[in-house]
């Protein structure tokens, strides 16, 4: 197999593609790719949900725990190891599983797309962050006033993608470049794990409940003590919370509701990124079928695509 299908499995924070994965790739001879910016960051395996030790004796995984918390890690950075991972997974005749929640990721490889060199500006993207919470300001328009192709693009709620939009502007002082450096990988699925908002707000709760249970702050704690605890690891979510437990500023109940509700906003942004009226996607609905049937009708998918 010289050039096997790139079979991507996409979806929401806690929508299951983790398990899905493992079984396909069981299944198909196939090594996974993490697409998540928070998992390639070393010793975070507890607050970014990384597969476990007992996951990767099953299945090769790739880009997991691969830079430190305090190293800059930018979407360039991908996607110079995710070209350089599928084309040795290719060459050993096995099937790349590109998964995670990632979307910015997730579409700028497969579309082929070029990151812009601009290094992240995080002064500038916390203040973008902080008047993004004043409901008068509408980062998206100032998007439009500048970029308007790129507003176009964009979807408003996607608040991380309009930032660095902006960031790339007022870095370069021209709109975003439509850049390639490929041409797109014609040979790839998209196969998206749906749920309701009201239950994927369930599971997301529960997860994070189990976080804080099995040692979140202890995690947290032992990376700032190693890294410092203002390392660019500690905006993934939870663990400014759990950092802060751990230095008694607050409790473990209020942790967990604060990283609720941050989860919750981040569920929501990840569908501007998978749109439930896209194309692309082969959308299955988890609701509707038991996680058997979901296994199978994910691997149906997959072998129409190796035949």
């Amino acid at each position: 197999m010289a050039r096997s299908p790139i079979i991507s499995i996409v979806g929401a924070t806690a929508s299951g593609k983790t398990a899905l994965s493992i079984e396909l790739a069981q299944r198909f001879s196939g090594e996974v790719i993490s697409a998540d910016s928070a998992q390639v960051r070393r010793g975070m395996r507890i607050g970014t949900a990384a597969p476990t030790s007992e996951d990767m004796l099953k299945i090769p995984h790739h880009l997991v725990g691969v830079t430190d918390p305090n190293s800059e890690w930018t979407l360039v950075d991908w996607l110079e190891s995710v070209n350089s991972t599928v084309q040795a997974i290719r060459r050993r005749s096995n099937v790349p599983f590109l998964v995670g929640g990632t979307g910015q990721y997730i579409w700028a490889f497969l579309e082929g797309r070029e990151a812009p060199k601009v290094p992240p500006n995080q002064v500038f993207r916390r203040k973008l962050e902080e008047k993004a919470r004043d409901p008068i300001v509408d980062l998206h328009e100032s998007l439009r006033l500048k970029d308007p192709t790129s507003a176009d693009r964009i979807h408003r709620n996607n608040l991380p993608r309009v930032i660095r939009a902006l960031e790339i502007i007022t870095a370069t002082g021209q709109p975003v470049p439509l850049l390639s450096n490929r041409p797109p990988d014609a040979h790839s699925i998209v196969i998206g794990l749906k749920w309701s908002r009201e239950i994927l707000f369930d599971r997301a709760d529960r997860r994070v409940e189990w976080m804080f249970q099995t040692g979140l702050v202890e995690e947290a704690m032992a990376l700032a003590e190693t890294y410092g605890d203002a390392s660019e690891g500690f905006r993934a979510i939870g663990y400014r919370e759990a950092l802060s437990v751990g230095k008694g500023e607050l409790t473990v109940d209020a942790a967990v509701e604060r990283t609720k509700t941050t989860t919750h906003k981040l569920i929501r942004s990840q569908s501007g990124w998978f749109r439930a009226d896209d194309s692309r996607i082969k959308w299955l609905s988890c609701e509707e079928m038991t996680p058997k049937q979901l296994v199978t009708r994910a691997a149906t998918i997959v072998e129409e695509a190796l035949d």
